[in-house]
């Protein structure tokens, strides 16, 4: 079956993007977006998610809003963490297909292409892999990054979740139905929520397709090494702990 370009006319995709100080990043994310989805047949949206940030983003999202309305602000607060931002732009999210995407597009939205047919097919998730043979790594990771990450996925396979070479590549796309569902039960708010998100699509018995795609790494991460890393280490024993204790049901 050739597993792209099959979204059907009446059906709509959501592109749910989580953002913190990201106002120099944004404005060419959202052109590239609505180039891309412009020549569909199919309806779409974005929705930007303000993780509180201390910057300008709020106001370029603003003005690229007067421009193009079907592009969405949606405003935290304060800083709850990118698992809470995908959470809060998947509860508000109107489309048929929920996707969400990393400000810096390390993914490029083209990749979609490449998911819509397995969701059509039957899949409830597809999520994108940089650990497939046959992902297209285009600019990598400094070294540590790749081995730490390479660590985590290894961590991750023992701990918690299985059956993955790459839960952390943030370009994941769910029906509509299987997203509210997980949207229900998750509890973790920060870099862990795909781990969790994913553990409990398994959980609830929804069928996951991991994707090989095309990734460019952006130096620009947010991410801290060594800190994040520890924390993610102690949130997969709480995704185990938060199972045991009947969280997820």
């Amino acid at each position: 079956m050739d597993h792209t370009n099959v979204i059907q006319r009446k059906e709509k995709v959501s592109v749910i993007i989580p953002a913190f100080n990201e106002e120099r990043r944004l404005p060419a994310t959202l052109g590239k977006i609505h180039r891309y989805f412009e020549n569909k047949d199919y309806s779409y949206e974005v929705l930007v998610v303000d993780d509180g940030s201390t910057d300008n983003t709020a106001e370029r999202i603003e003005d690229y809003i007067k421009m193009h309305n079907s592009t969405r602000l949606i405003r935290n607060g304060i800083n709850k963490g990118k698992g809470y931002s995908v959470k809060n732009g998947f509860l508000q999210a109107n489309g048929d297909y929920l996707l969400f995407s990393d400000a810096d597009l390390s993914t490029p939205i083209e990749e979609i292409d490449k998911f819509s047919g397995y969701l059509r097919e039957g899949y409830d998730v597809a999520i994108g892999s940089r650990g497939l043979k046959e992902s297209d790594i285009q600019v990598h990771q400094p070294w540590f990054r790749e081995m730490m990450g390479k660590a985590f996925n290894i961590l991750v396979r023992l701990l918690s979740l299985r059956g993955f070479k790459d839960t952390q590549c943030g370009f994941k796309c769910f029906t509509r139905k299987a997203a509210l569902e997980i949207c229900k039960r998750q509890r973790m708010e920060r870099f862990s929520f795909d781990v969790e998100m994913l553990y409990i699509a398994k959980k609830l018995g929804y069928k996951v397709k991991e994707v090989p795609v095309r990734w460019v790494n952006e130096p620009e991460t947010k991410v801290k090494a060594v800190r994040d890393s520890v924390n993610m280490f102690f949130d997969l024993l709480r995704i185990r702990l938060n199972d045991m204790t009947r969280k997820y049901e």
